[in-house]
């Protein structure tokens, strides 16, 4: 197959949360990232220059590998540096039943913003076994490249859900909810339970007012020592990561 005009426009467009919505799919782009997510996703097209087709002839997509240019991969990155691959993948479409939450540890994310963040959540989530992530409307596009990229590969193994989120915790009802936040609990020296709901906030405004009426346990993590002058707040996805490492401690 042949590249054309229109798959170069349709692959840098990718990088567009409108278009990626328009046409269903998204792009993973770099050697590690494609080997990550190749063998998870519905494989549409897979760009790569005549080098790296060559070294990985072992992949099983020859009806859908197209030979570029290093030239085409600079005009459908959406990195600062064009990798030697891009592999464009349908959207998967993942049905969520709220109640097929209970007697498992899920993550929830409310209104954060930075792909980065979300792809740090993702990543830490797949370290300590948490296989879903429900996200507030609001909350950045999963399928952003930045988002996969910095998932590095967590994204094939963890799904990721939008959703009401106030209108899915409610139907949660009984299952304890956790947030941090600032006047909570010690973490370390609350009850925690190997079943639950871990709600995290927005970067800069926290949890919102409707899903914080929803919390039954309120945790905050304490500086080290606790009457130090530190910085004002921990970036949300070092934040989940202390938090997850904790409970999940609590289960050794």
């Amino acid at each position: 197959m042949d590249i054309t005009n229109n798959l170069r426009k349709l692959t840098a467009s990718l990088g567009d949360v409108k278009y990626r919505r328009r046409s269903g799919c998204f792009k993973a782009e770099g050697t590690k990232c494609v080997l990550d997510t190749i063998k998870h996703f519905e494989l549409e097209y897979l760009f790569a220059t005549p080098e790296w087709l060559e070294v990985h002839s072992g992949l099983s997509v020859n009806e859908k590998a197209v030979a570029v240019t290093k030239a085409d991969l600079i005009k459908m990155s959406s990195l600062s540096t064009a990798p030697g691959v891009i592999a464009v993948y349908r959207m998967p479409v993942y049905g969520l039943e709220p109640e097929s939450l209970r007697g498992s540890l899920t993550v929830a994310l409310d209104g954060v913003q930075d792909p980065g963040n979300l792809g740090t959540v993702i990543r830490t989530a797949d370290w300590f076994g948490v296989r879903n992530i429900l996200c507030s409307r609001d909350t950045v596009d999963v399928y952003s490249p930045k988002v996969i990229q910095a998932t590095m590969g967590a994204i094939s193994r963890v799904r990721v859900h939008y959703c009401d989120l106030s209108e899915t915790l409610i139907k949660l009802k009984g299952m304890p909810v956790y947030g941090t936040f600032l006047d909570g609990g010690n973490i370390y020296d609350e009850p925690l339970s190997d079943t639950g709901i871990i709600v995290m906030g927005n970067e800069g405004k926290g949890i919102s007012g409707s899903v914080a009426r929803i919390i039954t346990d309120r945790l905050y993590i304490p500086p080290y020592p606790a009457d130090a002058e530190t910085s004002e707040s921990l970036n949300v996805g070092v934040a989940t990561a202390i938090t997850l490492a904790e409970f999940r401690r609590r289960c050794i």
